[in-house]
């Protein structure tokens, strides 16, 4: 296998990923309770 073909499915698979990822991470921070800490102390939001 040309080296060049192992690099674009490797670079393919790892795009997949971060797609996957971002997307899990959308679907878990939709629902739930948001935490923000910030300079004015801590807040706690229901969704």
């Amino acid at each position: 296998m040309n080296r060049n073909v192992l690099y674009l499915v490797i670079g393919v698979l790892a795009v997949a990923a971060s797609v996957l990822g971002y997307q899990f991470y959308q679907q878990q921070s939709t629902t739930g309770i948001q935490i923000d800490v910030g300079k004015e102390g801590v807040s706690i939001e229901t969704k």
